[in-house]
Parts: C-alpha cells; structure tokens; sequence
C-alpha cells in the first residue's frame, strides 16, 4: 500500500486529516527542535490507521515479532513488546520498578495522597478487561459440552438410564458460566447475549438471580 493509497483509505473511513503529509511526518517521526514529535497520533486516529493497514491497532504499538523491545513511559526502561501488550489490555500488572535480581515489580505507592495502593487500583480498574474473554471462553465450553451431550444421546440405545455423564458436564459447564455472568451484573456491565435454549436452561436450573439481565440473540 502506498502512502497515496493509506490516505485515500484514511479519509474513506473518515479521517481525512490524516493526509499524504501527515502521514510522511508520523512515519518519518520528525521532531521539532524542542524534540516533541511534529505530528502525533491520537487515540482515535490509531484505529483508523489500523483499519485502513488491515492490522490491529495495539499492534502498531506494540509490535510483536517485529521489536525486541519496545518503549514504556519515558522515565522507564523498555521493554518486551508482549509484556507491553498485556499491560495495554489489563492482562498483567505494570511492572516498571527494578530490576532488582533481575526482577521487575508493580508500583506500591499510594494513587494520589491518601488513595489505595497503586497495584490495588490498577487491578480494579483492569477487573473488567478480564471479564469479557473470560466470558467468552466459558459460553464456549457450554457450547462445546452442549455438543457432546447431544451427540452421547444419540448413541444411547434407551433413554431410561437417564442423563449421561456428559449431560452432568454440561451442567456443570452451565453453572459456570452462570457464576460468571452473575460476576458481570455485580460489575455493572452488560451481558452479552446468549442462544435462548442456555438461558431457559439457566432459568429452568433457578442459576440466576436475576434472569432478565441476559437478552437471548437475535433480540434488541
């Protein structure tokens, strides 16, 4: 893709200031005599630009496979692009203090004067980054169960030996994911809908405090 071609694309998708020019001064990373950079890039303009290149746009900060190291804060030292990445996602606690034997450690001083431990803050506020894929991953591991329960039914020659081991699976698997939709609801974030036959499962099982929280797909 040329540059000709990136900005086209960039104003396609709305951002037409991010033009030719613009675009030769973020790549080139000119800077100006007090050493500032003379066109940065906004939050908004990275996802633009990670549209347009067909790449996700924390890649194009935190290079993976590409970098052996790549910058933290000014005042830190850089460091491996995938620990960055996990710090960008609320995967893993910054550790910008050390090394000390080698070793990195999470930040202990206060957030403001009289607030919680910099690490406890931190953990709060990444707390619902993790719950999503978290989320995700259990509403396969129903699906997946679903799957194999079904397929256990199948090959049973009568159904008088009642629910199999992989209907107690699936179950399980179930409740799981009722738990964690229950941690969601006390963080005050919206549920992703689910296929209506797992929620009238989960209601019919009494898993949920509140059913009404989930809506079934294909609702609004």
């Amino acid at each position: 893709m040329t540059r000709e071609h990136l900005a086209a694309e960039c104003e396609r998708l709305g951002a037409a200031n991010l033009t030719y020019a613009a675009i030769v001064s973020i790549e080139s990373g000119r800077r100006k005599p007090d050493g500032s950079r003379r066109r940065e890039v906004t939050a908004d303009e990275l996802f633009v630009l990670g549209l347009a290149l067909a790449v996700p746009p924390l890649l194009l900060v935190a290079p993976l496979g590409g970098e052996q190291q790549v910058p933290t804060v000014p005042g830190r030292d850089p460091r491996d692009p995938y620990t960055v990445w996990k710090w960008w996602t609320g995967e893993e606690t910054p550790t910008l203090g050390g090394p000390i034997d080698g070793r990195y450690f999470p930040e202990t001083q206060p957030l403001g004067e009289d607030g919680p431990k910099w690490s406890a803050a931190w953990a709060e506020g990444a707390y619902p980054a993790s719950l999503y894929p978290e989320f995700e991953r259990r509403r396969q591991a129903v699906h997946k169960a679903y799957l194999r329960a079904e397929a256990s039914d199948k090959k049973r020659k009568t159904a008088a030996k009642g629910r199999s081991d992989a209907w107690t699976d699936y179950v399980h698997r179930l409740e799981e994911l009722a738990h964690h939709i229950e941690d969601m609801a006390r963080a005050s974030l919206p549920i992703p809908a689910l296929r209506p036959d797992l929620i009238e499962d989960m209601r019919g099982l009494d898993m949920l405090t509140d059913p009404a929280i989930i809506q079934p797909e294909g609702t609004e």
